[in-house]
């Protein structure tokens, strides 16, 4: 997996949210600091790619998103959507809970985080990129013949 730098202005804004959480993403993170995950532990306001996850667990690929009403609406639903597919094929799992839900029904939503990380996390995708730097031959069709040619 390819490590990208983190530009100044994504780490601003993952301070800057760390700084002002709401009260249901205060509720979960007092439980997730002290939650041991296979010797790992949960980051609140991660940095992954283009996007700033509220909560992960990056040794169990897991990412967990609490979501308000701004998220209900058309628009907020395609974003989510479009940026859970993107964390997804970058191989994390992503599960979002409702701000009510983590207020009111805390303990129902602390066991669906504990089974979800006592499953094996999945393996990150494998790409024509990565399979061709790690200097594993290339499909077939897709190299040279043993004459020198391309086939």
């Amino acid at each position: 997996m390819v490590k990208r730098p983190i530009s100044d202005f994504k780490r601003q804004s993952a301070k800057r949210l760390r700084e002002n959480t709401t009260v249901a993403e205060q509720i979960l993170w007092r439980h997730l600091r002290r939650f041991d995950v296979k010797g790992s532990h949960f980051r609140r306001q991660v940095v992954i790619g283009p996007y700033i996850a509220d909560f992960a667990c990056l040794a169990a690929r897991l990412i967990i998103e609490v979501d308000g009403s701004q998220h209900g609406d058309d628009e907020g639903l395609a974003r989510d959507e479009s940026r859970t597919q993107w964390l997804q094929s970058e191989g994390y799992r992503v599960i979002r809970f409702w701000n009510n839900d983590v207020m009111s029904r805390t303990d129902a939503v602390l066991e669906v985080i504990h089974n979800m990380t006592a499953v094996t996390p999945p393996r990150p995708p494998v790409t024509m990129q990565s399979i061709v730097s790690a200097g594993d031959p290339p499909p077939p069709g897709e190299g040279k013949s043993s004459h020198g040619e391309n086939q």
